[in-house]
């Protein structure tokens, strides 16, 4: 299978799922591979800490992902990104911001019901609907202007991360001209272990500040001048005489302006040098762009844009075998899950045609399943049926350069030639 192998026969000892490092030059598929022939069910160990479990295989993810009972979200429970115990300093920080800096993503019913419910009135199908026609004009604009001149441009700050940002601005009621804003506090964010952009745990925290600043005067102006918008309407409507307050809107900004840009953006990176290392599929395609909703569901199995998430056990139990313990750590990773050879023929190959495709990239199910999925599907189709149209030969000019984190799988920069001819 076309794996990035290391040389040498494969052993458990040389796994290292918190090496960035390894996750900067590529996602290590033989590592997941032996993991899910070998140990399914893995005590992953820590320097300095106590381990966490990884999990592997498509059916325990989708499995463990449902049963938030059992594997918590809670942030109070460690929350789901940070797999290595925090530093002292970032313990502080987070226990200083108690409520203020628990989002959606880290809780468990019925907190997690409650503002679920409140939030879904800008998710549903014909909201979603009622947003494509300014998509699809987004992404005809941001193609063409990629296009201009030779049509050389990083596709993913030039094409990738631009969609995304209009359709958040658009979302949440932002200024276009304030976008990236949106795509600085985000990249700080997320990629702070990043050299490029590496930042301190102070001004991650700061990011998280401004963005809440900005969420809390958006948030008072559509109170005060409320408008025909999505923002508009989440603050002012009711769930069972429930409103959102004012710490429920700025969080959820902060975490839609954050989810919603860099896993839609890193989606059609990814999608873009599938495509580019597989011409065949780019040109069916353009030759038929009907076949653009599988190529959607293809794009996501192979980008799994997160490519793990943190539970954390509530009870002694035995799993398959394994004794878990009250405050063990799970990791679960969607990453493996998409490439389990038991689900998907032939995993390691992108196949625009591929059916079924069964893949958990938005989580697999349960209460945590992506609130936004449906607008990315739509970002995603929009902006490559615009660029098959327009750009029918593309050109890749350098090898697509990753992002170093090994919970984002992310493509910061992919040099392109966008051609409308040979």
């Amino acid at each position: 299978m076309p794996l990035d192998a290391t040389t040498g026969p494969l052993r458990l000892e040389d796994i290292d799922l918190l090496d960035r490092d390894v996750f900067a030059e590529r996602v290590p598929h033989e590592w997941f591979a032996y993991l899910r022939r070998e140990a399914p069910i893995y005590h992953h160990p820590e320097p300095g800490g106590p381990g966490f479990w990884a999990f592997t295989t498509h059916e325990d993810v989708a499995l463990l992902n449902r049963d938030w009972a059992t594997y918590s979200s809670e942030q109070s429970r460690g929350g789901v990104v940070q797999l290595e115990e925090p530093a002292p300093e970032v313990r502080a920080q987070m226990e200083a911001a108690g409520d203020a800096g628990r989002l959606m993503l880290m809780m468990d019913p019925p907190d997690h019901t409650r503002h679920r419910k409140l939030v879904n009135r800008g998710f549903t199908p014909r909201v979603i609907r009622s947003l494509e026609d300014h998509l699809r004009e987004l992404s005809v604009r941001i193609v063409e202007r990629a296009m201009a001149g030779d049509g050389a441009c990083d596709f993913v700050v030039d094409v990738a991360a631009e969609l995304p940002l209009e359709a958040i601005a658009e979302f949440l009621g932002v200024p276009s001209e304030d976008r990236h804003k949106i795509f600085d506090w985000s990249n700080r964010m997320i990629g702070s272990e990043d050299p490029e952009y590496a930042v301190s745990a102070e001004n991650i925290l700061d990011a998280q500040i401004q963005m809440f600043v900005y969420a809390h005067a958006l948030g008072e102006d559509r109170r005060e001048h409320p408008r025909d918008d999505i923002v508009s309407r989440l603050i002012h409507g009711e769930v069972d005489g429930d409103r959102l307050s004012e710490m429920d809107f700025n969080q959820f900004f902060l975490l839609l302006a954050v989810a919603g840009n860099e896993t839609t953006r890193n989606a059609m990176s990814h999608g873009m040098a599938a495509l580019l290392a597989h011409p065949e599929q780019y040109r069916m395609l353009v030759e038929d762009p009907s076949l653009m909703d599988g190529a959607v569901e293809e794009i996501l199995r192979w980008a799994s844009p997160v490519m793990f998430f943190r539970r954390n056990v509530t009870e002694d139990l035995e799993y398959k075998g394994h004794q878990l313990r009250e405050g063990d750590k799970v990791s679960l990773w969607y990453i493996s899950a998409n490439r389990d050879e038991t689900v998907f023929d032939d995993p390691y190959t992108f196949d625009i045609t591929r059916s079924p495709n069964p893949h958990i990239a938005f989580g697999g199910g349960g209460p945590h399943f992506c609130l936004g999925a449906n607008l990315a599907r739509m970002e995603i189709k929009v902006l490559f049926e615009e660029l098959v149209a327009r750009a029918p030969v593309v050109e890749q000019l350098g090898p697509p350069e990753r992002l170093r984190s090994n919970f984002i799988n992310g493509i910061k920069h992919l040099p392109v030639r966008l051609s409308a001819s040979r």
